[in-house]
This record gives structure tokens, C-alpha cells and sequence, in this order.
């Protein structure tokens, strides 16, 4: 079988309305500038980027035969396409704050027009993988670290959560999509290179962009707490370091970081039915 997600897990999206905060709290995570503009930094690159994804794997939907990965790239359209409708949402409140994102916008999106005229689509699906990875092991940090969101509004980490699971449910089907088609291992980390830079570099700018619109872009205490959440002892990012780097071993699959059991507990929050 072309699919290695286990056996009975189900990829279907949530049609979930989260009725974001009208208007968004200015600083949502627990009044912290520098957490709550990282988040809405990476929240203005979805929309762009998860159509991206999509575009990367539908292209080869029809040369793959395994009917479960079929199905499984299926629930993955439909669950990074509902992810693109609520984080533009999202994005439209942080307009509405005054926040000045568009460029940011722009700027990902002639990239991906870029990348989509002049690379391959198997380069345009080592891209896709290698960007799961990277949202796979933070949605494995969100749930698996409650403190990461602490002190969140409730709406706001209820929508980051949502993200994570559908993220870890779909974790390997653009993995297992580029095995069937292509298995370049090279082509894979240059790819994880490539993305790593950009995902820095454009989470970086739209940090920078809403702390400057907040008048703390040079207070040295938002950066000094900011970076020891981010990279002190127990941070957010430094313990992403060790799941990054598997990727880059040989024979590494996505259902080598086993969080099937996470995974389980994590949906009694959003399929109460099947909970119960």
C-alpha cells in the first residue's frame, strides 16, 4: 500500500466556525506582543501557502492507484482549503487592528508564482513536504505542550489546536504522495533547506512588521522574553531542533514521531460524537 498513515485514521476536514473576536485582542496571547505576533505572522502566510500545498499534490492525484491514499489526499484538500478560509479570516481582523500585512502577502505570493512557472512539480511537492514537516512538528508542540498556548484567548487557542490536529492527522500524505511519484531523498532536503530560510525569513518580517505598528519594535524586554520563549530551556522553537533534524536521516517518515495517541485525545476536544 502507497499510504503509511495508520490504519483507520480518517483525514476529513472540520467545518468548524470559530467566530473570531470582533475586534481581535491587539496582544490575544496572554498579552504578550511577541508571542501573539509570531502567531499572526505565520497566520498570514497560510492562506497562500496552503493553496500552494494543495495546487503541489492534486497534480498528481491521478497517478497514484492505492484507493486509501486517494482518499487521503482528498481529506488533505479539504482540510488545508478549510485551514485557507479561516486564517482569512484571521488575516482580516489583524487588517482591521490596523495592521499593515498585505506586502507580506504579496511578497509570498509572487514567490509562489515564481515557484510555480519555474521549478518542476515534483520540486513543487518536495517544497510541499518539506513545509509539512515543519508545520507537523510545531502542531506536535502545540498539543503536546499545553504552555505553549497558555493564557491564550480561548477562541484563538481553540483555532490554533484545530490546526495542529488536522495538521498531524495529514502529516504524511504529501510524504507518501512524493514516494510514489518521485523518492528523491536530495531533492527533499534541498527543498527543506530552501523552505526553512524562507519560513524564518517571512515569519521574521511579520513579527517585526506588527511590533513595529505596536511602537515596541525596539523594547528590549518584548525581545529578550520573546527569544527565551522561543529559544531558552524549554522554548517553543529549540524544541523543534531535534524533530527538525530527523528529517535529514535516511529512511525518515512522518509517522516515525508516533503521536497517534495524542492525535486520539486531542480529537475528543473537536468530535464529541465520536468521543462518546
Amino acid at each position: 500500500m502507497a499510504s503509511s498513515t495508520p490504519f483507520g485514521l480518517q483525514i476529513r476536514p472540520r467545518h468548524l466556525d470559530f467566530q473570531l473576536p470582533d475586534p481581535l485582542p491587539r496582544h490575544w496571547h496572554g498579552g504578550d506582543a511577541f508571542k501573539t505576533h509570531l502567531f499572526n505572522a505565520m497566520s498570514v502566510l497560510f492562506p497562500d501557502g496552503e493553496r500552494f500545498f494543495i495546487d503541489s499534490v492534486r497534480q498528481f492525484r491521478d497517478r497514484i492507484e492505492d484507493p486509501v491514499l486517494k482518499a487521503q489526499i482528498s481529506g488533505f484538500i479539504g482540510q488545508e482549503g478549510h485551514h485557507s478560509r479561516e486564517h482569512l479570516a484571521y488575516s482580516a481582523r489583524l487588517r482591521d487592528l490596523g495592521y499593515a500585512i498585505t506586502p507580506l502577502e504579496r511578497r509570498a505570493q509572487g514567490r509562489i508564482r515564481y515557484t510555480q512557472k519555474k521549478f518542476s512539480g515534483q520540486r513543487q511537492l518536495a517544497a510541499t513536504v518539506a513545509l509539512e514537516h515543519i508545520t507537523a512538528i510545531m502542531a506536535d508542540a502545540l498539543l503536546r505542550e499545553p504552555r505553549h498556548l497558555q493564557g491564550a484567548h480561548p477562541t484563538l487557542q481553540r483555532l490554533w489546536r484545530w490546526h495542529a490536529l488536522e495538521e498531524t492527522e495529514h502529516k504524511a500524505v504529501a510524504f507518501d504522495v512524493f514516494n510514489q511519484v518521485c523518492g528523491d531523498r536530495r531533492m527533499l532536503h534541498r527543498a527543506m533547506r530552501l523552505g526553512t530560510w524562507f519560513f524564518l525569513l517571512d515569519t521574521s518580517r511579520g513579527l517585526i512588521l506588527m511590533l513595529k505598528e505596536d511602537g515596541l519594535l525596539w523594547n528590549w524586554q518584548v525581545w529578550r522574553d520573546g527569544l527565551r520563549w522561543l529559544w531558552g530551556k524549554q522554548g517553543f522553537f529549540r524544541g523543534l531542533v531535534g524533530p527538525y533534524r530527523d528529517f535529514f536521516q535516511e529512511g525518515f517518515h512522518p509517522w516515525q514521531h508516533d503521536n497517534l495517541a495524542l492525535l486520539q485525545s486531542t480529537r475528543e476536544e473537536f468530535d464529541p460524537v465520536a468521543a462518546g
